[in-house]
């Protein structure tokens, strides 16, 4: 198995990594939002919530 981040043969200490380092490299990509799942939400939080409320009222006509 190699390390997803550089590529080197893994380490068992810091499976899946190579190293503390690729492993803190992978940490600094979930913590900064580099690996978020894109939304089709709105951006606006009122806009979201507007969104779900007619969603709810057209669920309820049908």
């Amino acid at each position: 198995m190699s390390c997803p981040i550089c590529g080197k043969p893994t380490e068992p200490k810091y499976r899946p990594f190579c190293s503390k380092r690729c492993a803190d490299v992978d940490l600094a990509k979930w913590v900064s939002g580099s690996y978020a799942i894109p939304s089709t939400d709105p951006e606006d939080m009122e806009e979201a919530i507007e969104a779900a409320e007619k969603a709810r009222e057209k669920e309820t006509r049908h």
